[in-house]
């Protein structure tokens, strides 16, 4: 097909067929579209729109365009979940272990951190000696095993996807539904799983800054796992302070255990209960998110959850000693705390500007190779509501010098907001889709 016709058709406002997408994203796959056509399909598809039957075509065809786990050979409904990222999200490394408790084969490939989201990779990467680069055959026989598996995605899953985005990223194309959607949805089709939950947050510290946006990602998620076969169902979440206390790649870790052992809840547990009850209604294991959420809270009672985490760490080379001891994580060589000047209040946190404040203390990443220290980070001692005293501490800020703690120091305090008069603080859980 003729990429000109093509692009043509689509900026006058017409309908691509399966067809005519699948041959856009070959001829991105192969270098026969150049770069200037891919990129002006791209702004015609960003103007003119896709509706749902174009955006679960162009899906497949991005999640066909490379290799796909076939996990045929795990038995039982094979589940997996999706955060569109923020700061201090760290349901994953929670809701695997208590989901595997429960008896659902849960296999969960994840990316890196970049900019101010983190990435579980990258977190599970501070437990010393764990490997997360499994090959197939090793991510059956583990799900097999132990009914879990946490990897990395691997280069040649969904190669178009990673050549569109280096496209849209400088063309002006990032800001669309369809195309974020089909991006998310193409990966996690190519993960090879059966149920998909999602959690589409919106908020100072989300992609999707407001609810109306966030709600359009996430029925156009959930429509192309319908259209194309999946069980998927998307929860929307706030993220308009971090998620959980502890911020940064082994401190995240730390707070794993911790919810694990029943020493904490809060919003972080809350949000992973509600992702795992709707996870165990998909795979048939629970028939109401009321006795699911009732079971996974079982499992973090009877220490289940934590004996599966355990398990975890073992099966991919970590040292399950760190459960026991935090000093056997990558340590900061500076900690230093910020107390709060005034009394009041905490009424606001720009969370976007708290995952900045995390990049500068070494933590996170400006580049897609940066090196990044596991060891850096915060944890807060506050949440949006509480009452504050002068002098009191707000957090703890984890580096390895001096001038990186300073930097971080003078983000936070234009982060945070102390004021008079307590504001309203809204839910963290939004809705369902």
């Amino acid at each position: 097909m003729n990429p000109v016709d093509l692009i043509i058709k689509k900026r006058n406002g017409n309908k691509l067929s399966q067809q005519e997408i699948e041959a856009f994203i070959e001829g991105v796959s192969d270098d026969s579209w150049a770069d200037y056509q891919v990129s002006a399909m791209l702004m015609a598809l960003f103007i003119k729109g896709m509706d749902e039957q174009e955006t679960a075509a162009m899906t497949m065809a991005m999640a066909h365009s490379g290799h796909q786990l076939n996990l045929d050979a795990v038995a039982g409904t094979k589940v997996d979940k999706h955060s569109t990222g923020g700061v201090a999200d760290t349901t994953t490394l929670i809701l695997v272990p208590l989901i595997a408790a429960c008896g659902v084969p849960i296999i969960k490939m994840s990316g890196r951190g970049l900019g101010f989201t983190g990435g579980t990779i990258d977190k599970l990467e501070s437990i010393p000696g764990f490997e997360t680069n499994l090959s197939e055959t090793q991510v059956i026989r583990q799900a097999n095993d132990i009914q879990m598996a946490i990897l990395s995605q691997t280069d040649n899953l969904t190669p178009a996807d990673r050549k569109l985005y280096a496209l849209r990223d400088v063309t002006g194309t990032i800001d669309s539904i369809p195309l974020i959607a089909a991006s998310i949805m193409s990966k996690k089709i190519a993960a090879g799983t059966d149920a998909i939950v999602l959690d589409v947050k919106c908020g100072s510290g989300a992609f999707m800054q407001n609810e109306q946006d966030a709600r359009a990602l996430a029925a156009s998620m959930t429509a192309i796992g319908h259209q194309v076969g999946r069980k998927v169902k998307a929860v929307i979440s706030r993220m308009d302070q971090p998620l959980g206390n502890y911020v940064g790649n082994s401190l995240e870790v730390i707070e794993t255990i911790e919810v694990l052992k029943g020493n904490m809840a809060g919003d972080l547990l809350d949000v992973t209960l509600t992702l795992g009850s709707q996870l165990l209604c998909l795979a048939d294991r629970c028939k109401t998110p009321q006795e699911a959420r009732q079971l996974l809270l079982s499992k973090i009672k009877n220490g289940e959850g934590l004996r599966c985490l355990s398990k975890l760490i073992t099966a991919q080379k970590g040292d399950p000693g760190v459960l026991d001891d935090y000093q056997l994580f990558p340590q900061a060589k500076v900690r230093r705390t910020l107390t709060a000047q005034t009394s009041g209040f905490l009424t606001n946190m720009q969370t976007a500007e708290i995952g900045q404040a995390f990049i500068e203390t070494g933590g996170g990443r400006k580049k897609k190779n940066d090196a990044i220290d596991l060891a850096a980070g915060f944890i807060f001692h506050k949440r949006l509501g509480d009452h504050i005293k002068e002098g009191e501490a707000l957090l703890d800020i984890f580096t390895q010098s001096e001038q990186q703690a300073s930097i971080a120091e003078n983000i936070l305090r234009q982060a945070i907001r102390i004021t008079h008069e307590p504001a309203e603080i809204l839910p963290v859980m939004i809705d369902l889709i």
